[in-house]
């Protein structure tokens, strides 16, 4: 169990709003794998989903820098802000390349990977919202690290099938890059979970 006393609760607020606009960038990616048409307005949609998060991020960093009482330690909150914006960062990366190398057909992992990604995210959005309470938050961050094995498998089963089947060495790259991105995001979605855990050590 873990438990937090709160100093300035708008931090928990700020990163309940961060974890949800992070649910939006994942739900858009997973829109756009899964009915792969209008694909330009999708990207479009994760790029401004993209820039809210750096946005959110921009005003928990401003907001820390203007605080002298945090609610846990301010290199925990500069380390969770930054990390959560990575996740988004990895989305959106995922859409340019899409965009920046016209793919037309994405294998069926990306589908795949993007789901991960959300059921990820929604981890996360759990372990946040626990923070301020006395939650068990290391139950979602545990989850979150099975999934992103699990992201692990599907990107390297994908890129193994890519290198046998794929007969233009162009598309193989562009393909690969953008599996890459895309097993990148849970990556980072896992980094978030580690500096959940730190903070939860920390507090416990």
């Amino acid at each position: 169990m873990f438990s937090l006393i709160p100093k300035d609760t708008s931090f928990f607020r700020m990163f309940s709003a961060m974890s949800d606009n992070l649910i939006d960038g994942a739900r858009a990616l997973v829109d756009l794998f899964t009915d792969y048409r209008d694909v330009e307005r999708k990207i479009d949609i994760i790029h401004r989903i993209e820039r809210d998060g750096d946005e959110l991020t921009h005003a928990i960093l401003t907001k820390l820098n203007q605080t002298f009482i945090t609610p846990f330690d301010r290199e925990d909150i500069h380390q969770l802000a930054s990390k959560l914006d990575d996740v988004l960062d990895f989305i959106n990366a995922a859409g340019a390349r899409i965009r920046m190398y016209r793919i037309s057909t994405p294998p069926a992992a990306a589908a795949e990977l993007a789901g991960i990604i959300l059921m990820q995210s929604q981890e996360l959005q759990k372990a946040v919202s626990l923070m301020q309470k006395n939650g068990n938050i290391l139950v979602h961050c545990v989850e979150i690290n099975r999934l992103e094995n699990e992201a692990d498998q599907v990107a390297q089963q994908a890129i193994a099938r890519l290198f046998e089947h794929e007969k233009d060495p162009i598309n193989l790259i562009k393909i690969k890059e953008l599996l890459e991105f895309l097993e990148r995001a849970t990556d980072k979605a896992e980094d978030v979970a580690n500096v959940l855990e730190t903070v939860v050590l920390k507090n416990t």
